[in-house]
């Protein structure tokens, strides 16, 4: 008889956004006329540019001609057209980050999940709660102590380090999802030495960095000094160029960050996190490495940046709203998530009720992201512009009493 992995009866039941479904799904069928817009799960809208559809295609040309057929990609990190379109992308925001350090992935959550395989089970996790669920879930599936550093009201949602905690892997998260927080290049070189004090690993998701627009914020953790020695960065195309649809991002660790073994011995986790994906992942499609690369050209610059420009404004139309409201928030400028109290101090479940039966719209309670999220709510900004729009008409007139 098998054994279970019962670290999994540790989970709460349902994934966040399966109990928003069926909470959605229930309220349909009660109310098949209400129109309901949809402002909760973070998936894009947009088309994906032109020159990035061009180049899949160019890609799924070349696969059916014998003479540019591809099987296998010799390395499993990535073709090299992608990796070093990569790295010159890092280099236009003075992040310096080799080729050799990029491995190409199907998507941040996936990396976010298994990176974890690298790292031994009696590891300490630090994750600043509110956090996005993977991050706590796929610790606590390998059975891992998690602990948390709390991102609240009094701190604008950006926790920091406490030196008399001590932690082996540390989460973060900037442009933060779910609060649209973002840490500055101060506030990373604060963690950055927490964690060589701690001998610890920060694995930071910077997936919504495309969303940045203030100078002084970092888009990479490579841009803040002495990153290389402690941290692992993940980032996706899924917001930056829509490829919610099509995964594609990249994982990048630096041959500079090395951990010692029980033995002594100097490790490079780089090349344990290439063995483990040698093993267990046959990387990207070529055609849709064919259109990252595109993304990182000059015209796909130019095209991805008008969709990012289009959900920006979505934010500043939310953002606006709620000044005019009185609501506070933290998000809408360097990120694509606005992330809100309740009104009337509701909880948030009770909150996305209200919201749902009176004004038709869903979004994502807080609470769903640790225990600090509750009282809490998220918008995103990447629906349709003139339903983002109505949106917020709805709720000046259930809030603006």
């Amino acid at each position: 008889m098998p054994q279970l992995n019962e670290n999994f009866f540790d989970l709460e039941k349902n994934y966040l956004f399966i109990n928003i479904a069926k909470k959605v799904k229930a309220f349909t069928e009660a109310n098949p006329d209400a129109d309901i817009i949809r402002m909760g799960i973070g998936d894009v809208t947009l088309p994906i540019a032109k020159c990035v559809v061009d180049a899949m295609k160019k890609g799924a040309d070349e696969m059916g001609v014998k003479e540019t057929f591809r099987g296998y990609e010799d390395s499993g990190a990535g073709y090299d057209f992608l990796r070093e379109a990569v790295s010159g992308y890092y280099k236009s925001f003075g992040a310096d980050v080799p080729a050799d350090d990029i491995r190409i992935n199907d998507g941040a959550k996936a990396d976010c999940g298994n990176i974890v395989d690298i790292f031994g089970q009696d590891n300490i996790v630090l994750v600043t709660d509110p956090a996005y669920p993977v991050y706590v879930d796929t610790n606590v599936m390998s059975g891992r102590k998690v602990i948390y550093a709390n991102s609240n009201e009094e701190n604008g949602f950006a926790a920091m380090p406490d030196d008399s905690v001590k932690c082996d892997l540390i989460y973060l998260c900037s442009p933060n999802n779910p609060t649209g927080s973002v840490y500055t290049r101060e506030q990373l070189a604060q963690w950055i030495a927490y964690a060589k004090k701690n001998n610890a690993v920060i694995i930071y998701d910077a997936a919504y960095e495309a969303f940045i627009t203030d100078d002084d914020i970092p888009r990479s953790i490579f841009e803040v000094e002495g990153a290389k020695e402690c941290a692992i960065e993940m980032c996706s195309l899924s917001k930056t160029a829509g490829f919610t649809g099509m995964r594609c991002g990249y994982t990048v660790v630096p041959h500079e960050l090395v951990v010692k073994s029980s033995k002594g011995e100097d490790v490079q986790l780089a090349q344990l996190w290439g063995r483990r994906q040698g093993s267990k992942f046959n990387g990207v499609s070529y055609p849709v490495q064919c259109a990252a690369a595109a993304v990182f050209t000059e015209e796909g610059q130019k095209q991805i940046k008008e969709n990012i420009r289009y959900y920006q404004n979505n934010a500043g139309v939310i953002s606006r709203t709620f000044d005019e409201l009185g609501i506070k928030y933290t998000g809408g400028k360097n990120s694509p998530y606005i992330w809100f109290k309740c009104p009337n101090n509701m909880g948030s479940w009770e909150f996305f009720d209200y919201l749902l039966e009176n004004a038709y719209v869903v979004g994502t309670p807080g609470e769903g992201f640790g225990k600090n999220g509750e009282g809490w709510f998220r918008l995103t900004a990447f629906g349709d512009k003139d339903r983002t729009v109505e949106a917020m008409e709805r709720f000046r007139k259930l809030l603006g009493k």
